[in-house]
């Protein structure tokens, strides 16, 4: 199972960027190859990619 501290650094640093870089689903792509490259995730069933979209997927478009 993923660490809190790690999802929780993950979401944070989504909610950090500025309103207008974090609309769409692709900006949201683009920010979790990022996080793959700085984070690594422990295996599981689904991708390390699809997790942290999982997660981000609910914060895209949020004021």
């Amino acid at each position: 199972m993923v660490t809190r501290k790690t999802r929780r650094a993950i979401i944070r640093e989504w909610m950090a960027l500025a309103r207008e870089k974090r609309q769409s689903g692709g900006q949201a792509l683009a920010f979790a190859k990022t996080m793959l490259q700085r984070y690594s995730l422990p295996r599981s069933r689904r991708t390390p990619h699809d997790v942290i979209m999982a997660w981000l997927r609910p914060r895209t478009g949020r004021p």
